[in-house]
């Protein structure tokens, strides 16, 4: 059977649809179509129930769906193998995270593995939480980067970066002088919180418990809109400590502790446990892991994985 005949039938069944499958492999509908009938030629059955646009399994599709993904997973396995035998490790590594991950705790990740690695192409993905772990699920991401804790049995997750929420306040704001604050006092004052997300879940448990009821002025998509509103003035919120280093320097902004309060913000590498990682994706690991490993080595490769 022809390798991109089992990539095509893979992506409709992923897609559920044949004309997004067409458009997302760059191709056109008619020769999607063909792959497919070429596949059913073969298997002797049709794998596919087209009924109003709506594209699902027969039987058949269903039972050949876990034989499609062996041949293509052994293939990328068996050539990634043949071309790592004699020669450094290359290919392609994909990364999904949020914005602000990227932008703050995975460029020297990035940096120290392109200078050892220059071979390996590293392809950045940019999506929030729930769609990085399915796009890691999936199978259409090597890695993800998200906050902790990760429930999900089917993945291996490794801690690799250590930070805290603080309170942020912007220049010239009645608390922006003090090094900590009582959480009933900031909540006196308007907050901009996330507007979803483990954050937002976080920060409303963190409310509850204390029996407050915040002044809630806006809620936010993104930790960077998050930073750029704080920074106008519009209210107090929460960010990484990670974040607002520079806006800290410059006094911009001013990072402030809660009396009695830490809200811990731990990162961590997801992947598959059932896939076989390439040497590649073996070496991001290693380097990724590192700066937790350094400062606490009881942190070493699979002492966060699993259900946490």
């Amino acid at each position: 059977m022809d390798f991109e005949n089992l990539r095509t039938f893979l992506e409709v069944s992923r897609l559920k649809s044949f004309s997004r499958a067409a458009q997302k492999l760059l191709r056109t509908q008619p020769a999607i179509s063909a792959q497919i009938r070429t596949l059913e030629q073969e298997v002797g059955a049709r794998l596919f129930d087209r009924d109003g646009g709506k594209v699902t399994f027969t039987a058949a599709g269903r039972l050949f769906e876990p034989f499609a993904e062996y041949c293509v997973e052994r293939q990328k396995h068996i050539l990634l193998a043949i071309a790592e035998q004699e020669r450094s490790p290359r290919g392609e590594l994909a990364i999904s995270a949020n914005e602000a991950t990227h932008l703050y705790v995975l460029p020297q990740v990035f940096a120290q593995f392109r200078r050892q690695y220059p071979r390996v192409m590293l392809s950045v993905v940019r999506a929030e939480r729930l769609r990085t772990l399915e796009s890691v699920v999936n199978r259409e991401v090597d890695f993800g980067v998200v906050s902790m804790p990760v429930r999900d049995t089917r993945l291996a997750v490794d801690l690799i970066h250590r930070d805290e929420l603080a309170l942020v306040a912007p220049q010239g704001h009645a608390l922006a002088g003090r090094a900590t604050v009582r959480l009933q006092d900031a909540a006196r004052y308007p907050m901009l919180l996330p507007a979803h997300g483990r954050r937002r879940e976080q920060l409303d448990e963190l409310f509850r418990v204390n029996e407050i009821v915040p002044r809630v002025a806006m809620e936010v998509e993104s930790s960077e809109m998050l930073k750029r509103y704080i920074g106008v003035g519009l209210g107090l919120g929460f960010l990484p400590r990670t974040n607002v280093m520079e806006e800290e320097r410059t006094g911009v902004l001013h990072p402030l502790a809660l009396e009695g309060v830490r809200l811990a913000r731990d990162l961590a590498l997801v992947y598959r446990k059932d896939r076989q990682p390439s040497k590649a994706a073996q070496e991001f690991l290693e380097i990724a892991t590192q700066p937790v490993r350094k400062r606490d080595p009881e942190a070493g490769h699979g002492r966060a994985r699993g259900t946490v």
